[in-house]
C-alpha cells in the first residue's frame, strides 16, 4: 500500500473538456451525458463489476454520485459558464436492488432563491424501472440561473 505522502493528495487543478462535461471522478465511474438542456439532464453510467457492493448489487453510493451529478448537469445547462456552485444537502430513496445493466438518471433544477437551487433526480434500471428518488439543496456562488428558471 502507497504511503499518503507519495499520492498526491492536492490540492488539485481539474481542467473539464467544457463546461458541460464529465469530471473525471465522473468519467472514473463511467458516467455519459446524454443530454443537458433548460434545466434538465439524462446521464447514463453501466453497472459494472467495480460498482458492485459486497453482495453484489450496485453499491448505493454509486448511484447517488450518478444522481448528483445529473442535478449538477442540469443546474449547468442554465447557468453561465464558469459559475460555481455544490451540494449543501441531499436525500435518496432506494426503491430496488441494481443487479445488471445500464442505470439512466432523469433530473431537474429548479432556482427556488436566490442562489439556491432544488434537484431531482429519478434513476431507472435498464427496464426503465425506478431504482431511486433522489432530491438535493445546491448553493451558488455566482448570480444565479437564467430567466426561464426562475
Amino acid at each position: 500500500m502507497m504511503e499518503t505522502n507519495e499520492l498526491n493528495t492536492g490540492p488539485h487543478e481539474v481542467k473539464l473538456d467544457s463546461w458541460i462535461s464529465c469530471a473525471p471522478f465522473e468519467k472514473l465511474v463511467g458516467i455519459k451525458i446524454e443530454m443537458a438542456e433548460n434545466g434538465r439532464a439524462c446521464l447514463t453510467m453501466p453497472f459494472v463489476y467495480e460498482l458492485a457492493q459486497g453482495q453484489g448489487l450496485a453499491h448505493g453510493g454509486a448511484i447517488v454520485t450518478l444522481a448528483d451529478t445529473a442535478v449538477a448537469i442540469a443546474i449547468k445547462s442554465v447557468v453561465p459558464p464558469g459559475n460555481r456552485f455544490g451540494t449543501t444537502s441531499l436525500s435518496a430513496k432506494f426503491l430496488r436492488p441494481v443487479k445488471k445493466g445500464i442505470l439512466t438518471a432523469k433530473a431537474e433544477a429548479v432556482m427556488v432563491k436566490e442562489r439556491q437551487v432544488e434537484g431531482k433526480t429519478t434513476v431507472f434500471d435498464d427496464e426503465n424501472r425506478p431504482v431511486m428518488e433522489f432530491s438535493a439543496v445546491f448553493k451558488l456562488a455566482g448570480k444565479g440561473m437564467s430567466s426561464t428558471q426562475k
